[in-house]
């Protein structure tokens, strides 16, 4: 129960992120939706849950998902956690958000030259 309850948390919290992400980059329209187009389009909804737990909850993450992120590209991923972590809440620990991510990532790019 409270595996579905940490789900659902981070599903919640990933609507608000992309939504305020969308919204804060309202003045440069054509920037935000080539980002989103680039970035965000590339990877499915449940990979980019898997991500963010992995980098902000020690969850797991798959070969697939790892795959998909490796696809999505290291700037597109570097920008997007970094947004992340730099919300009000989380920047505390921005620094080890960052290295997960780093860490993550080198994960990932081992897996997909395994394939």
């Amino acid at each position: 129960m409270a595996h579905t309850s940490s789900r659902t948390t981070i599903v919640f919290i990933v609507v608000a992120l992309i939504s305020s992400f969308v919204l804060a980059f309202s003045v440069e329209e054509a920037e935000a939706k080539s980002l989103w187009d680039t970035c965000l389009l590339k990877i499915s909804p449940k990979c980019a849950l898997d991500i963010i737990g992995a980098v902000f909850e020690n969850l797991t993450i798959t070969d697939a998902c790892c795959h998909d992120l490796v696809q999505e590209g290291k700037m597109c991923h570097s920008t997007l956690i970094k947004y992340i972590a730099e919300k009000p809440h989380l920047v505390a620990h921005e620094t080890e958000y960052l290295k997960k991510s780093d860490d993550l990532w080198t994960h990932c790019v081992s897996i997909s030259q395994t394939a």
